[in-house]
């Protein structure tokens, strides 16, 4: 597995290298905006990590250029913001994750398992519920053979309710799926509602013939109307 650590703290970039290494990755790395460009430009990676206060240029920014050029790197955000604004535009831009500095190596490690893993997955490739088709390759929902927009986080939580159809399942069990076995509960939790609460709004607009109810005390489930 290949990754690249976009990080400008020497120390902070050595450590992340160092354990990475040490469980057996392929490591690069880059140290500012420009030098992030030219890696991303001439490799594709299983995982970038991307520090979003780089010198040069915001890591948001270079997101954006990943996205424009259709490349299929997963990115997690490593950064000392904490700002919700910055961790929903990230989102919104692709990124996979979002980590919140200080934070435990051990728990950067699960999360980028995660999200390899997801990438990695072999499981089924194509949804469908009722009128609802989920192409999970092309990351394409469509109702009614109509394209639904969906950000990065509503593909995953719906194809996570696909999966596990009219089963009750916790918001803990949709936070360690989409973000990995390491949770924020406080800011991850209020994070998962709104999506949640996007994502039904949507279905709805676009008469799905699906929905997703919350199950007091329990969590979430979705239904066939």
């Amino acid at each position: 597995m290949k990754i690249l650590v976009i990080e400008d703290e020497p120390e902070m970039r050595e450590l992340i290298k160092q354990f990475l290494k040490d469980e057996n990755y392929l490591v690069e790395e880059a140290t500012d905006f420009y030098s992030g460009i030219d890696k991303i430009v001439a490799y594709d990676y299983d995982c970038i990590l991307l520090d979003i206060m780089l010198p040069g240029g915001n890591g948001l920014d270079l997101l954006q250029e990943l996205k424009n050029m259709n490349k299929a790197d997963s990115v997690i955000i490593i950064s000392a913001k904490d700002s919700l604004d910055d961790k929903i535009k990230g989102l919104n831009l692709g990124a996979d994750d979002y980590l919140t500095k200080p934070f435990h190596i051990a728990e950067l490690n699960a999360r980028i398992k995660s999200v390899i893993r997801r990438k990695k997955s072999d499981g089924r490739r194509l949804l469908e519920i009722e009128n609802v088709s989920i192409n999970i390759d092309e990351r394409l929902v469509t109702i009614n053979n109509k394209p639904m927009n969906l950000n990065r986080k509503e593909f995953d939580i719906l194809v996570f309710f696909a999966m596990n159809k009219l089963r009750v399942v916790s918001k803990s069990a949709i936070a360690e799926n989409i973000w990995g076995d390491y949770i924020d509960q406080s800011n991850d939790f209020d994070f998962i509602y709104s999506q949640i609460k996007n994502l039904r709004k949507k279905l709805r607009s676009h008469e799905a013939e699906i929905d997703i109810n919350a199950v007091y005390g329990m969590g979430y489930r979705l239904i066939i109307k």
